[in-house]
C-alpha cells in the first residue's frame, strides 16, 4: 500500500513508520520536523518537510490510506497559541480528509485522544459517554472526530482514542506520565509526585503503534475505539518505578483532580492485543539510560521546546 502518514517525525511516528517499512508499504512521511527528523532512510521511504495546514495544495493521487498523527501535541502547548492549534489540530484534518476523499483515499486513520472525554465520574470511560473536552488540545479532537466522521460514507474512517502513551521513540517525549517519572528518578533519585490517587489510563509505545498497524491491515474495523489497557494511579506508577531504581518518592499536593478509567473491551473485540506494559515503558527507559542512548534532553519536552524556539509564533 501507499500511506500518507502526517506528524510522522514526532513520537509515535518514528516508532510506527519503521514497523510500515516493515511491512512492505510504501511510506510518504509529512511531517513540520519542530523536533527534527529521526527516521532512518529506506528505500520505500519518502520524507517531506510541510505544513499540514497547506496540505490542500499537496497532490494524494495514488495513495491507499492516511494515518493523521499530526496535531500540537497536549494542553500546555495548546494553550500557547489557541489560533494556531487549531489550524494545525483542526483545520488541517478537515482539509486532509476533503483531499483524500477528492483523491479516492480509501482509508483514513486518525489519532484522537482520550482526553475528550473530559472529567467523567463514570467507573469506566466508554466510546458512547459524552464529549466534554475542557483545552483547546481537547476540543481540537473532538471537532476532528465530527469532520472525519461525516466522511463516513466515502472511505474507511477509523478513530483511535489512545490513553497517556509511554515507553521509548527516537523522538523521544519525557513529559509523559510514566517517561517523565521514571527520568525523574534516574536523574534525581527522587519522583515527585502531585496527588497521586489520581487514576489515568496508559499504553505503551509499542502497542499503540501496533494499533494503527491493526486499523491499516482491516479497513471493516470502522468507527472510534479507546485504546489504553493499564488504568493505574500516579502513586502506583511511581511505585512501579520505585521496584526497577533506587529513588524516593514525594507526595505534593495537587490541582489536577481527574481521575478516569478508560474500557478498551471495544478495540479488544476486533482480535487486538496489547502485548507490553507500563512496568516494561520503565525498564527499557531505564536501560536505555543506563546504556547512555537516552539523555535528558530539552527536545523531548514539548513545552520547553516550543517556548525556547518559539515554536507558537509560526508564521502562516
Amino acid at each position: 500500500m501507499n500511506i500518507f502518514v502526517t506528524g510522522a517525525c514526532g513520537y509515535k511516528g518514528t516508532v510506527l513508520v519503521p514497523k510500515l517499512l516493515l511491512a512492505g508499504h510504501n511510506v510518504t512521511a509529512f511531517d513540520l520536523m519542530w523536533f527534527g527528523n529521526k527516521l532512518l532512510p529506506h528505500d520505500n521511504l519518502s520524507v517531506i518537510q510541510g505544513d499540514v495546514r497547506k496540505i490542500k495544495d499537496f497532490s494524494f493521487e495514488g495513495f491507499d490510506a492516511v494515518i493523521h498523527l499530526s496535531s500540537v501535541a497536549n494542553d500546555p502547548c495548546g494553550d500557547l497559541n489557541p489560533k494556531l492549534t487549531w489550524e494545525i489540530s483542526a483545520l488541517a484534518t478537515m482539509l486532509l480528509a476533503e483531499n483524500a476523499y477528492k483523491y479516492n483515499v480509501s482509508q483514513f486513520i486518525y489519532a484522537s485522544s482520550g482526553s475528550v472525554y473530559g472529567i467523567k465520574e463514570e467507573a469506566e470511560v466508554t466510546e458512547d459517554l459524552d464529549l466534554e473536552p475542557i483545552s483547546e488540545y481537547n476540543k481540537t479532537k473532538m471537532i476532528s472526530e465530527r469532520v472525519l466522521l461525516s466522511y463516513q460514507d466515502k472511505m474507511s474512517i477509523q478513530i483511535v482514542r489512545p490513553a497517556t502513551v509511554c515507553g521509548y521513540s527516537p523522538r523521544m517525549r519525557l513529559d509523559v506520565a510514566v517517561n517523565m517519572l521514571t527520568m525523574q528518578a534516574l536523574t534525581n533519585k527522587k519522583i515527585t509526585v502531585l496527588g497521586g490517587e489520581q487514576t489515568r489510563p496508559n499504553i505503551h509505545m509499542q502497542d499503540i503503534t501496533d494499533v494503527y498497524m491493526h486499523f491499516l491491515n482491516d479497513p471493516t474495523i470502522t468507527g472510534i475505539y479507546n485504546a489504553g489497557f493499564e488504568n493505574i494511579s500516579i502513586l502506583d506508577i511511581a511505585n512501579i518505578i520505585a521496584s526497577e531504581i533506587d529513588t524516593e518518592i514525594e507526595i505534593k499536593e495537587s490541582n489536577d483532580p481527574r481521575s478516569y478509567r478508560v474500557n478498551s473491551d471495544k478495540l479488544l473485540s476486533t482480535g487486538f492485543t496489547p502485548s507490553k506494559t507500563v512496568k516494561d515503558a520503565i525498564i527499557e527507559i531505564k536501560n536505555l539510560y543506563e546504556s547512555g542512548d537516552l539523555q535528558d534532553k530539552d527536545e523531548f519536552y514539548n513545552l520547553k521546546w516550543m517556548q525556547e524556539h518559539k515554536l507558537y509564533d509560526l508564521d502562516d
